[in-house]
């Protein structure tokens, strides 16, 4: 494999493993918040003994996210070099922002947080749990803000070769932004509702410490469902954008080739990307074109289309997307949330029910598995993000190509990229256990403590 292979599944290799620990820091943060406000406002012992249990879990988390996300950065400057170096005036700014005002933020109240609980009063480590939730949240949108750009560039001019911000305010209202955070947001709101139902759901079936499982289950499996409901609405204004900004990766992600009018949307498809052509598809007549503006006579152009266009517009080259795996990985995330729909439906029917644990007994072991659901819609979601943009890194500005780093060989690429596949694993093999037997002794807490340290 060439350099630029290598570079780019480094990337995507260390970006999944650290995005596995990000989307739930996010919405765990908020879920401990709001035990802790319960507990709070109305002195229920077992609300606390929640909000410490889960705020463990939390704490697991969001030292493992740290300890992945450092080498992120590294790579901007190590693989991606050329990318540095064109996009640094801009994306500098808000990862600067990132770090100095959100990370610093959430950082200091965790610690509050882990050592405050009879130290301080109870409003005020009850403000230590909001203002790290605020700051985990902050730090998304600081991060989010960044990449927008890449999506769709705004208030910048080139100069002498590099992208310099001209208007930070026009970064900072892009409208990719205001589309891309709320649908993260939602979907760690999610994932933490699953999580936390899935690990409830372990010890509910193991008859342990049911006074705190049982309305964690609950209170989770209603944090789950308005997570998902509003992935799927934001979603879908989200994907209304695309449509607008990036015609080529709403194409990709149906397998529509030539131009429709109006457009079907593809349930399954068999693609011949060498022939630019579907050798089987399953369609819904006029719904793309629904989806993608609410009219169903839309004309939606397809990929061979926007080739020819994007040819004229930025000179020869291959302008079309992995269509396969855009296709395939839309389709991932969008059966993944609507079988979450379904199980955070059914669990918050069940939950009020007063034998939840003797004749539910299927539907909890099945809930051990569903976190896949909501780790395979924000992985592949990812994917479809950042691939259906091809053959771009910063959309219309540089190609992928122009943006690695000249003088790395591939032998180093190669060395380092199995070194952090094994060390990534490792490291989520060890979060997975020190989640399941948190509970017995501190060790969720010395491992936040040490690597908050470290950063």
């Amino acid at each position: 494999m060439d350099v630029i292979s290598l570079a780019r599944w480094q990337f995507a290799v260390t970006t999944i493993f650290h995005f596995f620990f990000v989307p739930l820091t996010l919405g765990l943060s908020i879920f401990v918040a709001i035990l802790e406000t319960k507990y709070v406002r109305s002195g229920d012992e077992n609300y606390k003994k929640m909000a410490k249990f889960w705020g463990k879990i939390f704490l697991i988390n969001f030292a493992m996210g740290v300890v992945t996300g450092i080498v992120q950065e590294f790579q901007f400057g190590l693989n991606w070099s050329e990318y540095s170096r064109f996009m640094g005036d801009i994306f500098g700014a808000p990862l600067a922002i990132e770090a100095l005002l959100a990370f610093y933020l959430e950082s200091t109240f965790i610690g509050v947080w882990i050592f405050g609980w009879d130290k301080v009063s109870k409003k005020v480590h009850l403000m230590a749990a909001w203002l790290v939730a605020i700051g985990s949240n902050i730090s998304a949108l600081w991060i989010l803000i960044a990449n927008s750009f890449m999506q769709h560039p705004v208030g910048y001019a080139v100069q002498n070769g590099r992208a310099v911000m001209t208007d930070f305010f026009a970064l900072l209202t892009n409208p990719g932004v205001w589309y891309q955070f709320p649908h993260v947001l939602s979907a760690g709101i999610s994932l933490a509702g699953f999580v936390v139902m899935a690990f409830s759901a372990w010890h509910l079936l193991r008859n342990h410490d049911v006074t705190i499982h049982r309305p964690s289950f609950r209170y989770a499996s209603v944090y789950a469902l308005i997570g998902i409901v509003f992935v799927i609405l934001v979603g879908h204004i989200q994907g209304q954008h695309v449509y607008r900004s990036q015609p080529a990766k709403m194409a990709a992600s149906e397998a529509l080739w030539t131009t429709e009018q109006p457009a079907g949307v593809a349930v399954i498809a068999l693609i011949d990307e060498k022939n630019q052509t579907n050798t089987f598809e399953l369609k819904i007549p006029a719904m793309l074109s629904f989806l993608a503006t609410n009219s169903f006579s839309t004309e939606v152009k397809g990929v061979s289309n926007l080739q020819v266009e994007d040819v004229a517009a930025y000179g020869p080259g291959n302008y079309i997307p992995p269509v396969t795996l855009v296709f395939w990985s839309f389709r991932i995330m969008v059966g993944s949330g609507l079988l979450m729909l379904l199980l955070a439906l059914l669990a918050v029917i069940w939950s009020g029910g007063k034998n939840l644990i003797d004749s539910k007994t299927g539907f909890l072991k099945v809930l051990l598995l569903a976190p896949l659901l909501p780790y395979l819609a924000s992985t592949f979601g990812w994917i479809m993000a950042e691939t259906g943009r091809w053959p771009w890194i910063v959309y219309g500005l540089q190609k992928i190509e122009d943006a690695v780093s000249p003088n790395v060989p591939a032998w180093n690429v190669a060395l380092s990229l199995a070194l952090f596949g094994v060390l990534y694993s490792v490291l989520t093999v060890i979060a997975f256990r020190l989640a399941l037997s948190q509970g017995k002794g501190d060790i969720a807490i010395k491992a936040s403590a040490a690597s908050t340290a470290f950063e």
